[in-house]
């Protein structure tokens, strides 16, 4: 393989990552405020962004010699997939699509679209057995680029005796470019993507410890002009004849009083805000 040229595609997958972070970082930064609205304009960015990637990829292909090139456009496919879920991928998947039946055409044009769609679909089936085992590990991400290679391998069966004869020359860069693409990429994009989630979790304990010790302080103050008041009826009850209606609307007024400190007794126990050691 041509090292400049796998320099060139592993600097556009960098460069995906890039945007990738700051997209992520932006979208989870106002997604609190309308997360409706923002949730398919995330996916609609992302899967344009990548569908892009997908096609300079394949514009940017690997000279494996003798003439015959292979691309990576199967890797930002299964990338976002795995960290934006299946239609991100989808939709990176139909802007290849068209690139590959619209601009490249040829014979082999519906085996590379059949190719791009299974890569999406393979990375959603992948997606959805890390989601059951608590996250995508490296055994999911290498066991997706192993699909994707046996995917490539049918897409050139589909072909013909040609792409047959060009997979069993060029089997070994296209196993490292599924295989080791999409596995070492993986862990990068999903490093990323738990920097992110683990950033929006502590603004969000920062902002629920203010919440709480506003509570608190709320709860001080009214408790301390409960006292005042409770002190004055408590003086009043005892100048008023015991058996008088305003003695019983005191009396009343006391009994009150007590049960709202009873609330802001609670209210003081939900909002405490104790240390948990980190587990790890």
């Amino acid at each position: 393989m041509e090292p400049h040229h796998v320099v060139e595609a592993v600097g556009i997958v960098v460069l995906g990552l890039v945007f990738y972070s700051y997209s992520r970082r932006w979208f989870e930064s106002t997604e609190r405020a309308a997360r409706p609205a923002r949730v398919p304009l995330r996916i609609l960015v992302n899967g344009l962004a990548f569908g892009l990637l997908t096609v300079a990829l394949m514009i940017s292909r690997i000279d494996v010699g003798q003439g015959v090139f292979v691309d990576a456009r199967a890797v930002p496919i299964a990338l976002i997939t795995l960290v934006e879920g299946g239609w991100a991928g989808l939709l990176a998947a139909l802007v290849a699509c068209v690139y590959r039946v619209a601009w490249l055409g040829g014979s082999g044009a519906p085996a590379g679209v059949l190719g791009l769609l299974a890569t999406a679909g393979a990375s959603a089936l992948a997606l959805a057995w890390a989601r059951r085992d608590g996250g995508v590990r490296a055994r999911h991400a290498f066991a997706l680029g192993g699909a994707v290679y046996i995917i490539t391998f049918v897409s050139f069966l589909l072909v013909g005796e040609r792409g047959i004869a060009i997979f069993t020359r060029e089997w070994l860069p296209l196993l490292i470019i599924s295989v080791g693409g999409v596995g070492g990429f993986s862990r990068l994009f999903i490093d990323v993507a738990g920097a992110m989630a683990a950033e929006a979790a502590r603004r969000e304990a920062a902002e629920l410890r203010a919440i709480a010790l506003l509570a608190r302080a709320a709860a001080h103050e009214i408790n301390n002009a409960l006292m005042i008041v409770a002190g004055g009826l408590s003086i009043l009850a005892r100048r008023l004849p015991p058996d008088s209606e305003d003695s019983q609307w005191a009396t009343r007024a006391r009994d009150g009083i007590e049960a709202v400190k009873q609330i802001i007794i609670r209210m003081n126990a939900i909002s405490q805000i104790e240390e948990v050691p980190p587990q790890g």
